[in-house]
C-alpha cells in the first residue's frame, strides 16, 4: 500500500522537465540493490516514503536517482529553494531498453504514407461533405504511428494555418525523432507570413497531452489554470506546440521509479476514480490505484498488472478538447470549461444521449444545421465487450507481439504494429491451427464488410442532406426540418464513430454492423420525412 497518496515523479514536484542526458551511472546495469541505499537514495527517501515504496525491490531499485534528476546536489542543499530536473526524454530509456527504443522510432513503410480520409481510396469519401465546414475537412489523415503523432499533428493543413512544415521539404517525412529538429516554424521570425490558403487554424493543449509525455509536470490535473502550471488548456496553443519536442514517452506507460504499469491521462484517470467501469473485471472493479501529489496537483493510477487496455485508453478513445457549443441555446463553451478535456467513456450507441446530458457539441453542418459531435478516435471503447475481450486479450498482445532482438533475446515490440501484417506473431499464438493466409483472409473479409456498411452510411447521410437543402429550398415547414436535423444528429455519430476508429469493425464487428445499420435506417427515415414532405408541397402548389 502506497503512503501519503504521493505519485509520479514525486521528487521533483514542481520541477521542469529538460531533455539533455547524462552519462548513466554504473547502477543503471547493476542488478537491483539492497534495501540500504548508499548512493544518495537513502537521503531522498527521508522526504520521500512513497518513492521509496515505488522503488525499492523492483527492477529499477539499483538505479540512483541522479540518473533520471539532475541539480540534485543544490536540491540537497536547498530542497525548497533548488527544485531538481526531472529528465524524461526516451533516449534516456534506451540506455538500458535499446530495442524497444529502436522499435517505437522505426518508419514503418507498412502504413498509408500521408493519406486522406476523405479520398475516394480513403476511409471517408465523403468526408468533406458530411462534416462540412468542420477544420478537419482541410486536411485529416489516416494514422502513421506514435513515433509520428507529434509530427503530423503539427504539420497537418488544419493546425495553425500551415506555419509548421518539415526542414527538408517532402524528403523530411519519413524522419521521426524530436519535434524541432525535423519541423520548422515558417512563421518565426517572418512578419509577412499568411495562413497557407485552404488550411484551417485548429489546435488546442489539451489534444496535445495524449501525444507527449514533456509537459506532465507543467500541467495541472484535467488542465485547469494553476500558478504552479506552466501550461493549461487555455493557454496559447502556438507557445505549447513549441515547447513539445518529444512524441508520447515510456513514462505514459511505466512507473520509472518502480517500473509499474501505469497511467498519467488525466481526463481518463478522472473517469476511472468517478466509477467508469469500461476497464473493470467480473468484480465490478479495475486494477487501478489513483495516487495524488502536491495537493491534487497532479494524478496517476498506479496497476499492479499490465492493463493494457487502460494504457492505450489514455490516447485511443473517444474525447472531447476543443471549443463547442450547447445543445439548443448554442451558446459557446470554451477552454476555461472542463468540457473541453473529456472523455464520456461510453459506447457508440449511447454516445449522442451522453453529449446531450453534459450539454456539448463540436459544430453545426453548414446546411442542415445539425449539431454535431465530432469523433476522435474510439478503439478502446469499441474493442470493450468485443470477442477478443471476452477471451482476456489486451492490445498489446495484438499490437506489440514479441519479437526476437539481435542479441537472440525477446522483447516487445514498441512499434506498434497493424496486425494484418504480422499474423504469425500476432495472431498463431492464440490460433495455433490456422494459417497466415486464412486469418488474413478472415481479417480482410470483416474489414471490407464494414468499409462497405460505412459507404452506405455516407450515402444515405449525403441523401440527407441533399433532400434536407432541397426541402429548405421548396419552403417545407420548420418542424418537419427540424425532425430531419434531429435525425442527422443521431445518423451522424453512429456513421463518424467508425470512420474515426481506426480497425474498420475489426475490433468489434458485431458493434459496428449494429451501429453502421442503425445509421442508415435512421438517415433513411430523415430523407422519407422531407421526401414526403415535399410531395405534399408540390400538390399544394399544384392547386394553387
Amino acid at each position: 500500500m502506497l503512503k501519503k497518496r504521493m505519485a509520479l515523479v514525486a521528487v521533483v514536484a514542481g520541477a521542469a522537465a529538460v531533455l539533455t542526458i547524462p552519462a548513466l551511472t554504473t547502477a543503471a546495469k547493476a542488478k537491483p540493490a539492497a534495501k540500504t541505499a548508499n548512493d544518495g537514495r537513502a537521503k531522498c527517501y527521508e522526504c520521500h516514503e512513497e518513492v521509496k515504496a515505488l522503488k525499492e525491490n523492483s527492477k529499477h531499485a539499483a538505479l540512483s536517482c541522479k540518473v533520471c534528476h539532475d541539480k540534485m546536489d543544490a536540491h540537497m542543499s536547498d530542497p525548497e529553494k533548488n527544485k531538481p530536473v526531472t529528465i524524461i526524454d526516451q533516449a534516456l530509456c534506451a540506455k538500458c531498453h535499446k530495442e524497444q527504443f529502436e522499435s517505437f522510432f522505426k518508419t514503418d513503410y507498412e502504413v498509408s504514407a500521408r493519406k486522406e480520409k476523405g479520398t475516394p481510396t480513403g476511409r471517408s469519401p465523403m468526408q468533406d461533405k458530411l462534416l462540412a465546414p468542420y477544420g478537419f475537412t482541410y486536411e485529416h489523415n489516416e494514422t502513421r504511428g506514435h513515433a509520428f503523432m507529434v509530427i503530423d499533428q503539427f504539420v497537418v493543413d488544419r493546425f495553425q494555418g500551415g506555419r509548421f512544415q518539415f526542414k527538408d521539404g517532402w524528403q523530411g517525412i519519413t524522419k521521426s525523432g524530436k519535434t524541432w529538429d525535423v519541423l520548422t516554424d515558417k512563421a518565426e521570425g517572418n512578419k509577412e507570413w499568411k495562413p497557407m490558403s485552404q488550411t484551417a487554424m485548429a489546435g488546442n493543449p489539451t489534444c496535445i497531452q495524449c501525444k507527449t509525455s514533456d509537459h506532465i509536470l507543467k500541467w495541472k490535473f484535467l488542465g485547469d489554470k494553476d500558478p504552479k502550471a506552466k501550461w493549461s488548456r487555455e493557454s496559447n496553443i502556438v507557445d505549447v506546440a513549441k515547447d513539445t519536442n518529444n512524441a508520447v514517452g515510456c513514462i505514459h506507460c511505466h512507473d520509472p521509479h518502480g517500473t509499474q504499469p501505469r497511467i498519467v491521462r488525466d481526463e481518463l484517470i478522472n473517469q476511472i476514480d468517478k466509477g467508469a467501469s469500461l476497464f473493470a473485471g467480473k468484480d465490478g472493479k479495475t486494477d487501478l490505484k489513483v495516487i495524488s501529489f502536491r495537493d491534487g496537483f497532479r494524478k496517476i493510477g498506479v496497476m499492479q498488472k499490465t492493463d493494457s487496455r487502460m494504457m492505450c485508453a489514455q490516447c485511443h478513445v473517444e474525447y472531447a478538447c476543443g471549443k463547442g457549443y450547447e445543445f439548443g441555446s448554442g451558446k459557446g463553451v470554451g477552454f476555461d470549461d472542463k468540457r473541453t478535456n473529456h472523455m464520456p467513456q461510453t459506447q457508440v450507441m449511447q454516445l449522442l444521449e451522453h453529449y446531450r446530458k453534459i450539454n456539448f457539441y463540436d459544430f453545426k453542418h453548414e446546411v442542415t444545421g445539425a449539431q454535431l459531435v465530432k469523433l476522435q478516435h474510439p478503439e478502446a471503447e469499441t474493442y470493450a465487450g468485443s470477442v477478443h475481450d471476452k477471451a482476456g486479450v489486451q492490445c498489446h498482445q495484438c499490437h506489440m507481439p514479441k519479437m526476437k532482438g539481435k542479441g537472440g533475446k525477446m522483447f516487445s515490440s514498441h512499434g506498434v504494429v497493424r496486425p494484418k501484417n504480422h499474423i504469425q506473431e500476432s495472431c498463431l499464438g492464440c490460433h495455433t491451427k490456422d494459417s497466415v493466409e486464412k486469418k488474413r483472409n478472415e481479417m480482410e473479409s470483416v474489414i471490407n464488410y464494414t468499409r462497405g456498411k460505412m459507404r452506405k452510411a455516407e450515402y444515405w447521410l449525403g441523401q440527407l442532406i441533399d433532400n434536407y437543402a432541397a426541402a429548405q429550398r421548396m419552403g417545407v415547414s420548420p418542424t418537419v426540418l427540424d425532425q430531419a436535423r434531429t435525425k442527422h444528429e443521431e445518423a451522424h455519430v453512429l456513421w463518424e464513430w467508425w470512420t474515426a476508429e481506426n480497425s474498420d469493425g475489426f475490433h468489434n464487428p458485431s458493434l459496428a454492423r449494429e451501429s453502421l445499420g442503425a445509421s442508415i435506417a435512421t438517415s433513411k427515415a430523415a430523407v422519407k420525412i422531407l421526401t414526403d414532405a415535399m410531395a405534399v408541397a408540390r400538390k399544394d402548389e399544384a392547386k394553387k
